[in-house]
C-alpha cells in the first residue's frame, strides 16, 4: 500500500502495513491448494495403476486351493518386463480374442507352466518339460478327475503356457493354447485380502526343472 502524500518539508515514506489477507482470500487460497492436491493424487493414482501395480479380485475357482474366489491380489507390472517370467509365477492376463469368454474383458489368473522355447508334455503320468518330469504340489485334484489326455506344446520365443491349479475347473492353455507374453498384465506378488490370508506370493521351487 502506498503511503499518504507527505506534508511539505517531510520525506516521502512507504507504508509498512502489509496488504490485508482477508478471510475470502484465505478461503480461495485453501481451495486452490485442495484442488492441486486432488489433481496430483488423481494423476499419481493413474500412473501407478497404469504402469506400476494394480489390484485384482479372484473371480472363479480355477486357482483353488491356492486362491479362493473373493480374494484380492496385488499385481506387479514392471518387474516381469525386466526379468521375464518364471515357472510357477501367478499371472494376470487377457485371454485370446478368439476365446469366447474374452468379449467381456475380464482378465484371467493362472500359473505359468511353460516358458519360451520349451516343449511341454501333459498326460496321465503328469507334466514334463523338455523331457524332464516336473512335480506340481499346488495342483488341486478331485477324486482322480484330473487325469489328463496326452497333449504337447512347443512354445515360441515370446510364448508362455498357463494352467489353473484346479485343473478340472479351469479354462487355460489346454483349451486356447500358449499365450503371448505381451498379453500378460502383470505378476501377482501379494495376497492382501482377506487380512487373515495376507501373504507374499512366491513361486514354488522346481528341483528337477531343466
Amino acid at each position: 500500500m502506498v503511503g499518504r502524500t507527505p506534508e511539505k518539508g517531510q520525506p516521502w515514506r512507504r507504508s509498512t502495513h502489509a496488504h490485508p489477507y482477508t478471510p475470502r482470500m484465505r478461503k480461495r487460497h485453501l481451495l486452490i491448494e485442495i484442488l492441486q492436491t486432488v489433481a496430483l493424487t488423481v494423476i499419481a493414482y493413474y500412473l501407478l495403476m497404469t504402469f506400476v501395480t494394480q489390484p485384482f479380485r479372484v473371480e472363479q475357482t480355477s486357482m483353488q486351493n491356492s486362491f479362493q474366489p473373493g480374494e484380492y491380489v496385488m499385481v506387479d507390472k514392471i518387474t516381469p518386463r525386466i526379468t521375464g517370467f518364471h515357472r510357477g509365477d501367478v499371472v494376470i492376463f487377457r485371454p485370446p480374442e478368439s476365446w469366447p469368454s474374452s468379449s467381456d474383458g475380464t482378465p484371467y489368473i493362472k500359473r505359468v507352466i511353460g516358458l519360451p522355447g520349451e516343449t511341454i508334455v501333459l498326460g496321465p503320468e503328469g507334466l514334463t518339460v523338455n523331457g524332464t518330469r516336473i512335480d506340481e504340489p499346488y495342483v488341486y485334484r478331485e477324486s482322480g478327475s484330473d487325469l489328463e489326455e496326452l497333449t504337447s506344446w512347443t512354445l515360441g520365443s515370446d510364448e508362455i503356457l498357463v494352467f489353473g491349479d484346479h485343473r478340472s475347473n479351469s479354462s487355460d492353455s489346454r483349451a486356447f493354447g500358449p499365450i503371448p507374453s505381451s498379453s500378460v498384465i502383470g505378476r501377482a506378488f501379494v495376497r492382501y485380502f482377506p487380512i487373515d490370508q495376507m501373504s507374499m506370493i512366491v513361486p514354488p521351487a522346481y528341483p528337477s526343472a531343466p
